[in-house]
């Protein structure tokens, strides 16, 4: 029904963290290298789960699928570092409003932003690596239901995706949270969205992880977790906290202060270890 696959895992995050990169960037508000941050990562992510699938076992269409994905992450890296000068169109305008209101409210003039020529990176580039992670994610469920029927596959589909873009939102909402030191006047709108969009994959996360064979079986002693059901209640507390986290966030994102901002960040941070739990508990259980 499922396993705990380092090589699927590692595809699963970065397919994840790449999808949301462009959710993030593609209102071009968000600073170049904050996408140079996520690319660089992820493109190690992929590497990574191509090397633990040639030597912990392969399944041909994922490594592939992982290689692809580092190979148009890193064209997409490179595309926004040839074109970095261009700047980003929405952070630009955004520098030139409050030059205009600061310059309106005391009399101090402020130079505005002043654009090199050519292209800027175009965020639909960064779209082409989660594509080309979807055959694999669909072989990785495929092989983790090998044993089973259809239903069986379906499932195990079901949570392959959902465990990508639920690791995906929490890690880069946690790197979003930090990027505002770097750029403090980014509209707190992105972050809103990434957490949201992980409120949003939570019960589609933990209702995957309860379909039959799931975590209801571990709960009834069908399965054995090896721990007298302990890791099944750790599960039920990964899972209840991550939720937990999430509206707490939102909740301090509501305040004015810049404080708030980290303060989410630092909420995000427990949220990660939480949400990993969530998924690679259930995994480590239900492939015993």
């Amino acid at each position: 029904m499922i396993s705990l696959d380092a090589a699927t895992v590692l595809l699963q995050w970065a397919a994840g963290g790449l999808f949301f990169l462009w959710f993030t960037t593609r209102r071009r508000e968000v600073g170049v290298g904050y996408g140079w941050l996520l690319r660089g990562t992820n493109l190690l992510l992929a590497l990574g789960a191509a090397w633990c699938g040639f030597r912990f076992g392969t399944v041909p269409v994922r490594e592939a699928s992982s290689l692809a994905v580092a190979a148009a992450a890193l064209f997409a890296l490179v595309v926004s570092i040839v074109r970095r000068k261009a700047g980003v169109s929405g952070q630009d305008e955004e520098h030139d409003r409050r030059s205009e209101r600061v310059a309106a409210m005391t009399g101090i003039e402020r130079d505005v932003v002043r654009r090199e020529g050519g292209p800027e990176f175009p965020p639909l580039l960064d779209l082409v690596a989660p594509i080309l992670a979807v055959p694999g994610l669909i072989a990785a469920g495929i092989d983790a239901a090998s044993s089973g029927g259809v239903g069986d596959t379906v499932v195990s589909l079901i949570r392959t995706f959902a465990g990508a873009l639920f690791l995906g939102a929490v890690t880069d909402a946690m790197l979003l949270g930090h990027w505002y030191l770097v750029q403090p006047g980014l509209p707190r709108r992105h972050l809103n969205d990434l957490v949201r969009a992980l409120g949003w994959m939570w019960p589609v996360e933990v209702v995957a992880m309860l379909l039959p064979v799931g975590m209801f079986a571990v709960f009834s002693g069908r399965i054995d977790d090896g721990w007298s059901g302990q890791l099944g209640w750790m599960w039920v507390a990964c899972a209840v906290t991550t939720i937990v986290l999430v509206v707490v966030t939102k909740a301090a994102l509501k305040e004015r202060y810049y404080s708030a901002v980290m303060a989410a960040t630092g909420l995000l941070y427990l949220a990660i270890l939480t949400a990993f739990g969530t998924d690679l508990v259930a995994r480590a259980v239900l492939s015993g």
